[in-house]
């Protein structure tokens, strides 16, 4: 399996030819992944990446002081590591800027497909309320169901609010309950009437259907855009 660490490019032997066959095994990888209709976690990692990326192309001078050193060798006596300066070395440099350049268009190009998968997932997808919803919709059950049409999957969710830097997002964790089969005795309604009997702490969960024509694989690809969706949702339909 072909992965990137967080800082590839400056790590190691910095040759733009063993760098370019290094990003192009990983971007196959990835690629492959997208063909099987997987989006995650392959999804984040390219785009984390290509960020990175972008970041340094831009932060370069402000980045000196803090750029990242070659451990050069030890002194056990005092266990204090020698760096040699990496960022004074103008033919380094450039090379560093070949590879980044390449690799930001490569992986680009890559989170083009990936973007377009996800948007078709996101708009081949309905969520819909079952039942009355409560005034807290920040805790509940959603339920997804794919186009193999053969179980419903049932999760527990929970809404909560991140701060990261001036940041302030919605992030939603889910716990799978269990599968239900599809039939006609397993109805929406039927199956909320169960987990409230079987869970007194939620006494009126808000519950949400997300429903798909799509064969995909569920873990990979349906459960994280339907995660995303159901927050969108949640946001804009908040009383």
């Amino acid at each position: 399996m072909s992965t990137l660490s967080e800082t590839w490019f400056i790590e190691g032997n910095i040759d733009f030819e063993s760098k370019k066959y290094m990003v192009l095994a990983y971007i196959q990888r990835v690629n492959s992944c997208f063909d099987g209709k997987k989006l995650y976690p392959e999804l984040a990692d390219i785009i984390f990446h290509y960020n990175n990326l972008v970041n340094f192309k831009k932060n370069k001078r402000l980045m000196q002081n803090r750029f990242p050193r070659r451990l050069t060798g030890i002194q056990l006596q005092k266990l204090e590591l020698i760096y040699e300066e990496m960022i004074a070395d103008d033919e380094l440099m450039a090379e560093i800027e070949q590879i980044t350049y390449y690799a930001s268009q490569q992986m680009k190009a890559t989170i083009s497909g990936g973007t377009d998968l996800y948007d078709y997932v996101e708009n081949n997808m309905t969520i819909t309320p079952v039942g009355i919803l409560p005034l807290d919709t920040d805790e509940g059950y959603f339920y997804l169901c794919d186009g193999y049409f053969q179980s419903i999957h049932v999760y527990q969710y929970r809404l909560s609010i991140i701060e990261r830097s001036n940041d302030r997002f919605r992030a939603l964790r889910s716990q799978h309950v269990s599968n239900w089969e599809r039939n006609f005795t397993n109805t929406y309604e039927s199956i909320k009437a169960d987990l409230m009997r079987h869970n007194k702490t939620l006494q009126t969960p808000a519950v949400y259907t997300i429903e798909t024509n799509l064969a995909y694989p569920v873990e990979e690809t349906l459960l994280p855009v339907a995660k995303r969706s159901l927050v969108r949702y949640i946001e804009t339909t908040r009383l």
